[in-house]
């Protein structure tokens, strides 16, 4: 190779590269960008919560409402996303990885837009309000992809920044500023958004993560969404509950993200053909079945699932034995209504009821190892990325003991899963969207 000369030229360009106005502004959209996803996240985060508050107060007004705000605020979701947001439907992270790897400038603007953004939040807080089982993390990653690919539009980023950068770089905030999870985001952003990861996207997506993550917990402080446990396994049994988690987990996480995959080609039969005919109706038609199911599990299955997740992590609380099955089916059919809304939340919520289930068997084990186990199985069997799955599970949990259990469950359950399942699941529904025409209604 020999030693190669640098022309002064260049040298002089690096020295003074960081004086460039281009470079700064660059840098200040960047910021402006992340401050902006993370203080939306943060509005986004307490809304739903007074959602999920709202509804909790029909319910305690007249067990017998959400038979009417079910269906009503279902039905009114999907008549709006249709006539205003299409496009919006659906969790958001497959419309982000969409995004990124389309190379038509107008279809990604079908996936990310500041209208979208509106109606993602707006939407999935009613749908929340009206008793829907779905999360806001997944939202939250197109909210933030939204903003960033706006921003962008206002300097001259260049087309891999814009594409590899931006968009990456928001969604990642989404979730670091949603979980309060630094460090879930940017593992998240390489494992799962951008199987090809590029070195020279890092920088965009650390500086966006840090930021949104200072905003996080400069506003809402340092906290952990599903409690606290200090839980921790010893001996050589304490492998049992690895592996069953792991399999039981991974196999139930695998057959539900087939069901979605499934569903989102539509419904077979005469069941599909009313869906496609009649989504407003076929919509206050799934609020009934919500309903239905939130009468059986004691009211335990609407929502995101946070305030179940916690209680049975920390034994606060009396959660049906049958809250993990039926939390399941409540997030299945709020899928298959076609509101907004993300998987994130109730497939945790769903963990830590299978794990609550999957104690029984092994009451030698404590609680809260077997609940934190169940949690990373299931959501890695979902979204078969076990290094994002066991993260976010260790950061919001704050057990930093169990971290080898967890990434043991973790891949054992994402292996399980691939055999129930071999197209992870956000990939899958973002080819959904490449491989369908773009809604006319939607412009950026």
């Amino acid at each position: 190779m020999g030693n190669r000369v640098v022309p002064p030229s260049l040298i002089r360009r690096g020295r003074h590269a960081w004086l460039s106005p281009r470079l700064w502004l660059r840098r200040i959209v960047l910021w402006i960008g992340a401050v902006l996803v993370g203080i939306v996240a943060i509005v986004f985060a307490m809304s739903a919560e007074y959602a999920n508050s709202l509804h909790q107060a029909v319910v305690e007004f007249s067990p017998l409402l959400p038979f009417i705000v079910g269906p009503a605020g279902l039905a009114l979701v999907v008549w709006l996303t249709r006539k205003f947001f299409p496009g919006s439907q659906g969790s958001g992270i497959p419309q982000t990885i969409a995004a990124i790897n389309t190379e038509n400038e107008e279809r990604r603007g079908h996936y990310l837009s500041i209208r979208l953004a509106l109606g993602k939040f707006m939407l999935t807080v009613i749908g929340l309000f009206s008793g829907a089982s779905v999360g806001r993390e997944g939202p939250t990653v197109q909210i933030g992809a939204s903003i960033m690919q706006s921003l962008g539009r206002f300097t001259r980023f260049s087309r891999v920044e814009t594409k590899r950068g931006l968009i990456l770089a928001g969604g990642a905030a989404g979730v670091a500023a949603a979980f309060n999870t630094p460090l879930a985001g940017i593992v998240f952003a390489i494992e799962e958004m951008s199987r090809n990861y590029e070195s020279r996207t890092s920088g965009t997506v650390l500086t966006s993560v840090i930021v949104a993550g200072i905003v996080s917990i400069w506003w809402l402080g340092d906290y952990t969404y599903f409690g606290t446990t200090s839980a921790i396994l010893n001996g050589s049994s304490a492998w049992i509950p690895v592996i069953v988690c792991g399999v039981i987990g991974g196999v139930l996480g695998g057959i539900f993200s087939q069901l979605l995959i499934f569903i989102s080609r539509g419904l077979p039969g005469k069941m599909g053909v009313f869906a496609k005919t009649n989504p407003v109706i076929f919509a206050a038609f799934c609020g009934f079945l919500l309903a239905i199911i939130g009468a059986f599990s004691g009211s335990s299955t609407y929502g995101t699932g946070y305030h179940e997740a916690r209680m049975i992590l920390e034994g606060t609380g009396e959660i049906p034995e049958s809250f993990g099955i039926l939390k399941l089916l409540a997030t299945l059919v709020s899928y298959v209504s076609g509101i907004p809304g993300g998987v994130f939340a109730p497939s945790l919520a769903v963990g830590a009821g299978l794990g609550q289930n999957i104690a029984q068997f092994i009451p030698y084990v404590p609680l809260g190892a077997v609940v934190v186990l169940g949690m990373v199985a299931y959501f890695s069997g979902v979204v078969q990325a076990p290094v994002t799955a066991f993260v976010i599970v260790m950061e919001m949990t704050d057990n930093h003991d169990m971290i080898v259990p967890l990434m043991a469950a973790s891949l054992l359950a994402a292996g399980c899963s691939k055999v129930v399942c071999r197209r992870p699941l956000y990939r899958a529904l973002a080819d959904e969207f490449l491989n369908e025409a773009p809604p006319k209604e939607s412009k950026s």
